[in-house]
């Protein structure tokens, strides 16, 4: 199936039978203006990108030092929401996956904070560390269209800063709009800001738990030149914990996408996810320089008004990941995937059961500098 950078439904980054072969780099810049105060840029050349090359982030980090229980840090400037539990690697990447969990691709191709996010940390002695997010961020508007007119899908692309991402053609014909299109992902479109907020529980030996409120403040009859703006908001929960030398990570969200298709025509889009990954440092086994990981992912969005029942959506995926990093400049993983999604719009792509099944095998080789 056409995969859907190209318009079409499938749920991988890459599509049809055939081997693809890609190459991409990203680069980050950090300059330390002072001892608390820094500025980092994160961009990406890759061969899906028209222009060649984009901007992923561009930001000011503020951290002052704090030698009491009570520390802070905010940030400026355009990066990814304090969200993920399982993208802290170069480049918003995954250390232990190729392909994100449905979620973070979800995040990483529709959310960007463009704005300013602040974090205050309360450090005890006996309950751990509390700490409490929160960000104001404009020109997100149209976040929430591929959750409506594609459903979830799991790569490891997040949109560029200054992309126009391609639409499904089935969706626009459904809607009869005109093929191929395309849509910006952050623009300001109806003069509203857009808040998250969050509050974190740590401890050492226990693990990490997270909960967040999202709200793009959209109006959904906003419309620009080009572009329509989307009313999404969403709760992300998760928790993070290692065992000696097993990584657990479990996260869930769950939310809502309205736009006004035209006057007395809405479409309501509910969607959810959750995963758990599991990835397992092999060196106690004797496998030294050697991660496994594996990932379950389950998925589902309901359209619940103005849009086809056809497009709402039930699915799971599988990820097994095998990785080797026996020196500090490169990395080499292996990954399989099998994917199910049930969604009556394959039918009007040739799938007369609504139902695909997809598998992708990925070889992945990585070079640091």
């Amino acid at each position: 199936m056409t995969d859907w950078l190209s318009g079409g439904l499938g749920k991988y980054r890459n599509g049809g039978d055939t081997g693809d072969m890609r190459f991409s780099g990203i680069v980050q810049g950090t300059l330390n203006l002072t001892d608390d105060l820094s500025a980092i840029a994160v961009a990406r050349a890759d061969q899906d990108q028209v222009s060649g090359v984009d901007a992923l982030e561009a930001y000011f980090f503020l951290h002052p030092q704090s030698d009491g229980p009570v520390s802070w840090s905010v940030k400026g400037g355009a990066f990814f929401p304090t969200i993920s539990l399982e993208n802290d690697d170069l480049g918003w990447d995954s250390p232990y996956t190729l392909t994100y969990s449905a979620i973070n691709s979800w995040i990483g191709e529709e959310l960007r904070t463009i704005g300013s996010e602040g974090t205050l940390r309360w450090r005890t002695d006996k309950a751990g560390t509390f700490s409490v997010i929160g960000a104001f961020t404009c020109c997100n508007d149209e976040a929430g269209i591929l959750m409506a007119d594609r459903g979830w899908a799991m790569g490891d692309r997040p949109t560029g800063l200054f992309e126009r991402v391609r639409l499904p053609d089935a969706s626009l014909r459904t809607f009869r709009a005109p093929v191929p299109g395309r849509t910006g992902m952050f623009d300001e479109i109806d003069d509203r800001i857009g808040w998250y907020a969050g509050l974190t529980w740590q401890m050492a030996n226990i693990g990490k738990l997270s909960v967040l409120r999202y709200d793009n403040e959209g109006n959904p009859a906003a419309k620009s030149v080009r572009d329509t703006a989307w009313d999404t908001r969403f709760y992300a929960y998760g928790f993070r914990t290692q065992i000696d030398s097993l990584v657990l990570i479990a996260q869930g969200l769950q939310g809502q996408t309205i736009v006004v298709v035209r006057p007395g025509l809405i479409s309501d889009t509910k969607f959810q996810s959750a995963f758990l990954l599991a990835s397992y440092d092999l060196t106690e086994a004797g496998f030294e320089d050697w991660r496994a990981s594996a990932r379950m992912d389950v998925f589902q969005t309901r359209h619940v008004a103005a849009a086809p029942p056809a497009m709402s959506e039930d699915g799971r995926a599988m990820t097994l990941s095998l990785s080797w990093q026996g020196t500090d400049w490169l990395r080499i993983t292996g990954e399989g995937l099998l994917m199910h999604s049930r969604r009556g719009q394959y039918i009007a792509v040739g799938v007369p059961s609504g139902e695909i099944g997809q598998k992708l095998f990925q070889l992945d080789a990585r070079i640091f500098f």
